[in-house]
């Protein structure tokens, strides 16, 4: 049975990746920053582990043994819509979650490479595809680089990916999954996947639920075809209309 790590467990879609994590009965190692979580639904689960703490704060010496258990670790980590955490500390939340687990992954030396699969934006471009969004869209991004930290951590926590990890890592594998607007819905529903958006992602932006969301990045880890086909890629994600 393979087990996970859940980065943002307790997020809107964290909470459907764990659930759908779970129906696939693969165990899940859910780290949330409130023992109040909105996933102790699963508490009951033997396949699944709640883990109290805040990725920027937990010393490498929790961390490492967690790891140790794990076949994939993601990534649905956020800022909070507040202003102390859209424009507060920590800034880079998301690349430096990214950045300590490859680090820890690379100390430990896994047998066999773990997959690290972040949750991103398809606000941020596919450096390897060379992706040339429209100039409406590049001017606006280019604002939010100055208005909207988030944004930036989105896009350093991929570039981290892309550069520092890149295509060819001993012991890390990687896919950044760019979902369009989100939405909420209740159930799965039909969704396809690109290697690049093929819509303004400001302007006709589509729509993607997280329940797909989650669906998709649950598929990465349980699905080996798939994986092969979007590791070390950043795939963007729509629902079918």
């Amino acid at each position: 049975m393979k087990k996970v790590i859940v980065l943002g467990a307790n997020g809107a879609t964290g909470r459907l990746l764990v659930k759908d994590l779970l129906n696939r009965e693969i165990e899940v190692i859910a780290l949330v920053r409130s023992p109040v979580s909105a996933v102790t639904e699963h508490n009951d689960s033997p396949n699944y582990r709640e883990v109290v703490a805040s990725i920027s704060d937990m010393p490498d010496g929790e961390l490492i043994p967690l790891l140790k258990e794990c076949d994939a670790v993601f990534s649905c980590l956020g800022h909070n819509l507040t202003f102390k955490g859209i424009y507060g500390e920590p800034r880079r939340l998301v690349k430096n979650a990214i950045a300590t687990i490859s680090r820890l992954i690379e100390a430990i030396k896994p047998e066999r490479r773990v997959k690290v699969i972040l949750m991103n934006t398809t606000g941020n471009s596919n450096r390897d595809t060379q992706e040339s969004p429209p100039l409406s869209q590049r001017v606006v991004v280019w604002i939010l680089r100055f208005l909207l930290p988030p944004h930036v951590d989105n896009e350093k926590a991929a570039d981290f990916l892309w550069s520092d990890i890149g295509h060819d890592h001993p012991v890390i594998e990687w896919s950044v999954v760019r979902p369009d607007s989100l939405v909420d819905e209740p159930e799965v529903t039909d969704y396809e996947t690109h290697p690049s958006p093929i819509r303004n992602a400001i302007f006709d932006a589509g729509s993607t639920s997280r329940i797909n969301v989650a669906n998709f990045m649950a598929s990465l880890a349980d699905d080996s075809g798939l994986w092969d086909r979007w590791k070390g890629k950043m795939p963007v994600i729509y629902n079918v209309s």
